[in-house]
């Protein structure tokens, strides 16, 4: 075990000790289903807060939230509750499932296909759950 492994390891079990301190049931917390928890956001709310409070000239909330799907989906969407919220949030902001999904294919050539794969299931799931919630 390298020098960082250990290190890596310790930092690990001293933030399992301080869950435990905490709260023991924060130690098997599991982050499934917490996007759930969190409201959309209205898009002229996101407008106000993205679009247009800091530089009226900028990118809508819109445009935002796509540049944000980008980033999320290079990294290999990997904060998977972080990305469901933004894809609702785009969606709520005017995208469409098809821009959704054309931001994602684009990042492939940057992220990977691996990348591209599992933000695209990530996204339907949202768009399944936004079908669902509309019936």
């Amino acid at each position: 075990m390298t020098d960082f492994q250990k290190l890596l390891e310790q930092m690990m079990e001293q933030s399992h000790a301080m869950a435990r301190a905490f709260n023991p049931a924060l130690e098997s917390f599991q982050v499934q289903g917490f996007d759930k928890l969190m409201p959309t956001m209205p898009k002229d709310f996101m407008d106000m807060m993205w679009g247009n409070a800091f530089n009226k000239e900028g990118l809508d909330a819109k445009t935002r939230l796509l540049v944000v799907l980008a980033g999320l989906t290079v990294l290999g969407a990997q904060a998977e509750v972080q990305f469901k919220i933004t894809v609702r949030h785009a969606i709520e902001a005017g995208a469409s499932q098809q821009e959704v999904a054309e931001v994602i294919y684009q990042m492939a050539m940057l992220g990977g296909i691996p990348a591209m794969t599992r933000a695209l299931k990530l996204a339907q799931e949202v768009f399944k759950e936004s079908e669902e919630d509309s019936e």
